[in-house]
């Protein structure tokens, strides 16, 4: 073999590790001091927040069902590049440049967009083994979906999550429907209309997290995994069982030191959200929310405390098609399941995507960057006979019989019932 030849090959091989490195999601295993391994899936675009792509959905679901079958793999982190973010949301550029007037109903690459994630998020939900959540940094729409569908989530002083659909004309979707609902005292309907943001405290509260660890501990959490007595969890598949792999990922990260977090502001204001969310229909929650004086009366720590000023701002500015999909959304899917819920928000994005408000929201925010979004509608206009008879008809299947992506998922193949089977 020549020198030439030798070159030739050491710069083949710089440049598979140099691609495998840029590939928009990670994967690399760590070895248990048992003999076992750990999945890490690191989302890989940090320079967009780590923001989630229809190839990044494909990868993480391809390598779930790899590593389902794989008796070695006895849990999976899930964690984001770089130090800023977690996951800030969908990356919607592709999807804004579909969104056309000449597009059809449903947009193909619409339901590309959304199929391939609300799978990815259906397949993490019903996931047999532990999928722990490194929740550090921004955590924001999409990134809320992953965070939603892990078994086990962790976040850190640096945490900061929120649905912020308001801002581009969308609505809190990526299951949000489904995980705003479990929050306590409508707090998640608050967050879901006024896309306020909040810490890690706050997602304890919510639901949405189960341990509290600084940003400096991610190798102290994988090394407490590795240390673990995985051989108990052999033919254990109760998730209940104390020996299962759920419970012994649950003690793992239950022996960690306990982070101090900012303060929960859900906590410190649950009350006169809950008085808000229920002061009566969303004309009411409106009127109150556009009002000082009355935000003052329901509490005046709550109206003057700069966390409660920005989420009443970002309302104020918000697409009012958005919040009347939001209001509609939330007390439409009280007592449906997960694939319910995922089936009916597939129908109310196709229909965004296709109607102006979306990507007018898109343009002002990120295209242009003027923010000042020109609303097609406002509130008045979406809670007359005319404006709800639209609203509602983001619910309607827009797919011919036989067509929507999810449409297995409403029969005997749903997954929900399985379990119940």
């Amino acid at each position: 073999m020549t020198a030439a030849t030798t070159a030739t090959d050491d710069n083949n091989q710089k440049s598979v590790e140099k691609n495998a490195q840029e590939a928009p999601v990670l994967f690399n295993t760590e070895p248990t001091d048992c003999g076992h391994l750990i999945g890490i899936m690191t989302l890989n675009t940090p320079k967009s927040l780590n923001a989630l792509s229809v190839e990044m959905c494909q990868l993480l679901a391809q390598q779930l069902e790899q590593w389902q079958s794989d008796d070695q793999i006895v849990a999976l982190v899930l964690k984001g590049a770089g130090d800023k973010a977690f996951c800030a949301g969908g990356d919607i550029r592709k999807l804004y440049d579909s969104m056309s007037e000449t597009a059809p109903l449903p947009n193909p690459y619409a339901t590309e967009f959304f199929g391939s994630e609300y799978n990815l998020y259906r397949q993490m939900h019903f996931y047999p083994k532990p999928l722990i959540l490194w929740g550090d940094g921004i955590i924001m729409g999409g990134g809320m979906g992953l965070m939603a569908g892990c078994s086990h989530r962790l976040v850190t002083e640096r945490t900061r999550f929120a649905m912020p659909e308001v801002t581009i004309g969308l609505f809190p979707d990526a299951s949000g429907s489904w995980f705003l609902q479990r929050m306590p005292s409508k707090t998640g309907l608050f967050l879901g209309l006024t896309g306020a943001m909040c810490n890690g405290n706050d997602a304890i509260l919510a639901n949405l997290a189960e341990y509290a660890v600084a940003s400096s501990d991610y190798d102290a959490v994988i090394q407490s995994l590795k240390q673990s007595n995985w051989q108990s969890a052999a033919g254990s598949k109760d998730k209940c069982h104390n020996n299962s792999a759920h419970s012994i990922v649950s003690r793992a990260l239950a022996s960690q030191p306990v982070a101090e977090l900012p303060a929960s502001k859900l906590a410190t204001y649950w009350k006169p959200i809950q008085q808000l969310m229920n002061s009566g229909g969303l004309g009411d929650i409106d009127a109150l929310l556009q009002n000082d004086e009355a935000l003052a009366k329901l509490d005046t720590d709550f109206a003057e405390d700069s966390w409660t000023q920005r989420a009443v701002d970002t309302y104020r500015h918000g697409c009012p098609v958005t919040a009347a999909l939001t209001y509609a959304l939330y007390h439409k899917v009280t007592n449906l399941s997960l694939e319910q819920v995922l089936y009916l928000e597939t129908n109310v994005a196709v229909h965004c995507a296709a109607n102006p408000d979306f990507k007018e929201g898109v343009r002002a925010l990120l295209i242009d960057k003027d923010r000042s979004p020109q609303w097609s509608r406002s509130l008045a206009d979406c809670l007359n006979t005319e404006g709800q008879s639209y609203i509602h008809q983001h619910f309607v299947n827009p797919y011919a019989k036989g067509e929507h992506p999810l449409d297995d998922w409403l029969g005997d193949k749903a997954l929900g019932s399985q379990l119940v089977r």
